[in-house]
């Protein structure tokens, strides 16, 4: 593996572009939950106590090549500046003729945050001209955001054809965790997936039906299966054309011997202030919102887990920043943590949201392994070799 920490390079002085993942969650431009920013940490020291000259590169939203005051990077620079104890350096501009003079003039020791990458157009779409010229910003790249390099992106993938790249520390520490996870996986395995849109996720789906003995969709994903399989689901957030792509993952399912469970009982509501009230899945009126999962299906999961040794979660089961709909998560939480204290499971979690109700009821230490990646970490579990690491690899 090409890491900048085995690298026998003089870095002092060279201007590193140091691709991170910032898209943290936030609420009236304030940061609710910093594990992405804690994370990147020892990288950034390291580079500091080479004397480089570090140049951020980072996005937050889907702001689709267009400045978006909403999506500025400016609070998150500030952030990692309180975590650092050390002044970042912000430059509000998109990337353009006078980004490299300035770039040019920070001393070596310091950091500068580049605006949202994303905010540039040919960024998403991986253009050859932008990854030229966001090469030409730098010395050495380094990414350390394992939680974007499933993107075929410029500040991913075609950054590193125009300037020798590595692998920080993070990303480093994700992918070995993860092949050893892969490698020494122990059946039964089950699965717990949430995430508002199953199309996003169904090929992930199908793969790892191959792999796992029980897959238990909750959130968002569990109220589009619930509709296209005769159940109603009120106002819930749904996708309304994945009928094909249901019938596939049942078909599959059976094919490969693998369990699909979605929720029996749910916890609805007609607003969020309300406290909501459990509902068999039949009785859902047309005004209610789910919410959460309900009890049966909390005791459903809670065997299924008793019964695995290995488990893997993405996706929280319900609206748990709300004290209402918050039991799903925290119950699953509850009997994960215990099982792994006790030596019974193998336990792996992984993704933002997931990461952020693990940090609201403090199990961090209660999981084997936890990823900061989302989709990633699931097309990694897949066998995917992702583009991001792909391209450092080639780089060598």
């Amino acid at each position: 593996m090409n890491n900048i920490l085995d690298q026998n390079l003089v870095l002092k002085d060279k201007k590193v572009l140091l691709r991170v993942d910032l898209n943290v969650p936030m609420k009236n431009r304030a940061i609710t939950e910093t594990s992405r920013i804690e994370k990147i940490i020892p990288t950034i020291k390291l580079l500091i106590e080479k004397q480089t000259k570090i140049i951020v590169l980072s996005h937050i939203g889907r702001p689709k090549g267009k400045i978006v005051e909403e999506m500025s990077l400016e609070p998150i620079s500030k952030k990692l500046a309180f975590l650092l104890n050390k002044e970042v350096l912000f430059n509000k501009n998109i990337i353009n003729e006078n980004t490299l003079s300035e770039v040019n003039k920070i001393p070596s020791g310091s950091i500068m945050m580049l605006e949202n990458i994303r905010f540039n157009e040919g960024e998403e779409s991986n253009d050859s001209k932008f990854s030229k010229k966001l090469s030409n910003l730098g010395d050495i790249y380094v990414n350390d955001a394992f939680s974007c390099s499933h993107r075929t992106h410029a500040s991913i993938e075609g950054i590193t054809k125009y300037i020798p790249s590595y692998f920080g520390l993070q990303i480093t520490e994700e992918i070995n965790a993860l092949k050893k996870i892969t490698s020494e996986i122990k059946r039964p395995v089950t699965l717990i997936i949430g995430g508002s849109k199953i199309s996003t996720k169904i090929k992930i789906i199908n793969n790892l039906i191959k792999k796992f003995n029980n897959i238990i969709i909750v959130g968002g994903m569990a109220n589009t299966m619930l509709k296209h399989t005769g159940s109603k689901v009120g106002k819930s957030i749904c996708e309304n054309d994945c009928g094909d792509l249901i019938k596939e993952i049942l078909e599959n399912s059976n094919k490969y011997n693998c369990k699909i469970t979605c929720p029996v009982d749910v916890v609805v509501s007609k607003n969020l202030e309300d406290m909501g009230k459990n509902k068999d899945i039949k009785e859902i009126d047309d005004d209610e919102m789910i919410l959460d999962i309900g009890p049966k299906t909390i005791s459903s999961i809670k065997k299924i887990i008793n019964d695995s040794n290995t488990v893997l979660w993405n996706g929280p089961a319900g609206y748990f920043e709300n004290l209402n709909f918050q039991n799903g998560t925290k119950q699953i939480l509850e009997i994960i943590s215990q099982k792994t204290k006790n030596d019974k499971i193998f336990s792996v979690a992984g993704g933002g949201e997931t990461v952020a109700a693990i940090n609201k009821f403090k199990k961090l230490d209660s999981f084997t392994f936890v990823s900061t990646a989302g989709g990633a970490f699931l097309e990694h579990l897949e066998g995917k070799t992702l583009p991001g690491i792909k391209a450092l690899n080639r780089n060598v």
